[in-house]
């Protein structure tokens, strides 16, 4: 009797779990994306800085700041409006504290994560662009 009255609530936690797991991969596949794009679009410039003497390690650096950048921008627009939207959860869920830190912190670390995941493939990828083939894609 007591298991059929949470029935609802382990639904709705479910259910959110899944939108949760949904939301980290359309963010991984769309900042992955992101990435791609611009390292084709940049391919001569990329080829330009190996031909001058940059190894592997600074064009990957040089795309893993960039989508720092990208990373810093989404969290802080994630931080003020979770907490704009956090009396509004809290009204509505049951036992959930709108100011967790906890909870903003791990969201921030999942989000960081992804973000490295998504962006190291196609950052390692711009390392091995042959410099003479890049300086003639244009």
């Amino acid at each position: 009797m007591i298991r059929d009255t949470f029935v609802q609530q382990k639904l709705v936690a479910a259910l959110s779990g899944g939108f949760a797991a949904l939301a980290a991969i359309l963010t991984m596949v769309g900042l992955y994306g992101l990435v791609a794009y611009t390292v084709s679009r940049r391919t001569p410039e990329i080829g330009l800085r190996m031909a001058l003497g940059a190894t592997a390690a600074n064009v990957v650096s040089l795309l893993l700041r960039e989508t720092g950048v990208l990373l810093l921008i989404g969290i802080a627009c994630g931080i003020a409006l979770s907490l704009a939207g956090g009396p509004t959860a809290g009204a509505l869920l049951f036992g959930i504290e709108p100011y967790d830190p906890g909870t903003l912190g791990a969201a921030v670390g999942l989000l960081a994560g992804i973000a490295v995941v998504a962006s190291f493939v196609p950052a390692r990828r711009a390392t091995r662009i042959e410099p003479t083939v890049a300086l003639r894609t244009e």
